[in-house]
């Protein structure tokens, strides 16, 4: 049966792989960058960002040498801006340590920023053809199908990554990885997965017993917390608007913002945008007109930003709660790495 379900899926994936711009590479470093583009984020939206970002830092060297602010500007949009702090921080490593190749051993990858077991599979199997297992979401799915998973995959992951390491194909491992992600992608998709096509519907005990739709089982979650956020577009007698780096933990760390803070009880945005001026940046500001309310949706929470301008009265802004600040023009703006949220809000200033 396993040799059946190898050769019937490395059949189907080279009469239908799909052409994607790092297969066509045996480079690790264009490997690395892809697998990190591609956690949480589709392969449509990866591939104009990933095709940008190996024009701007074509080397591992290259990328550990560029400024932090150019590294996240190149990743706005993508979102999870952690990977691309990780990204830069794993690039300065290895030039120190690997004279700027990346490493072939698994202990290695492991040990770089941002990297956990499945993304040094990907990498370690598609550049160095190296017999290694990989668990993204995709392959979660069609393994949890394949055996109809009795609980949700995060109960088992112990026996998944058991079942990917048996299927694993050790003469073809690049191509049997690839094509277990594609599979999960193209065809044992979550939500109608098109089983006439499979190629491993025959051994699929989830379309066998006819519960492909209920497989793999999904936990309860909790509803997701919604922020309410008070936002000030302050301006100055020279028609520059204040900006400030976050902090480089969390979220968002390392990018610039629009300031302010979440609405207090009772509290309407107006006090809330002047309190949290004073104390995020010891200025004091006077609130006028909204400009524009954003809701953005993030993994793990949601926010409704309401934005106002705002003009700036006395006192010297000081960073409290960032890493900088500075006063820039309109026309500046696009130089600086921006949330999506907030770029809606330049939007807005340019065409209000």
């Amino acid at each position: 049966m396993i040799s059946d379900l190898r050769q019937s899926l490395l059949h189907w994936y080279r009469a239908v792989g799909r052409d994607l711009p790092w297969r066509m590479s045996r480079d690790p470093y264009e490997i690395w960058i892809s697998e990190i583009m591609l956690q949480q984020t589709q392969v449509k939206t990866v591939i104009p960002y990933y095709q940008r970002w190996l024009e701007q830092f074509p080397t591992i060297a290259a990328l550990a040498n560029a400024d932090q602010q150019q590294v996240l500007k190149a990743w706005q949009g993508l979102g999870y801006y952690a990977r691309a702090r990780n990204l830069h921080r794993a690039a300065q490593f290895i030039v120190q340590q690997y004279n700027g190749h990346f490493p072939d051993q698994m202990a290695a990858v492991l040990a770089l920023p941002g990297i956990g077991r499945t993304t040094a599979g990907g990498i370690l199997s598609a550049a160095f053809n190296q017999p290694l297992p990989i668990l993204d979401g995709n392959v979660k799915r069609v393994l949890a199908r394949l055996v109809a998973l009795a609980l949700p995959p995060t109960k088992e992951i112990a026996q998944l990554w058991q079942l990917s390491e048996t299927l694993l194909d050790s003469l073809h491992p690049r191509d049997f990885n690839q094509a277990l992600m594609d599979l999960g992608a193209t065809l044992c998709t979550p939500h109608k997965p098109n089983c006439q096509l499979c190629p491993w519907s025959r051994h699929c005990q989830a379309y066998n017993l006819g519960v492909q739709s209920q497989v793999p089982m999904s936990e309860s979650r909790p509803p997701i917390p919604h922020k309410l956020i008070g936002v000030a577009v302050i301006w100055n007698d020279r028609e520059q608007i204040l900006i400030d780096r976050r902090r480089q933990e969390g979220l968002l760390g390392g990018l610039w913002e629009f300031p302010g803070g979440k609405l207090e009880p009772g509290e309407t945005v107006e006090a809330c945008i002047v309190r949290e001026i004073q104390e995020e940046l010891g200025i004091e500001i006077s609130v006028g007109d909204r400009l524009i309310t954003v809701d953005h949706t993030y993994t793990h929470f949601r926010v409704t930003l309401y934005v106002h301008h705002c003009r700036y009265i006395r006192g010297e802004p000081q960073p409290l709660e960032c890493d900088e600040i500075r006063w820039v023009t309109l026309a500046e703006i696009d130089q600086y790495p921006f949330p999506k949220a907030n770029v809606q809000i330049i939007e807005a200033l340019r065409t209000a």
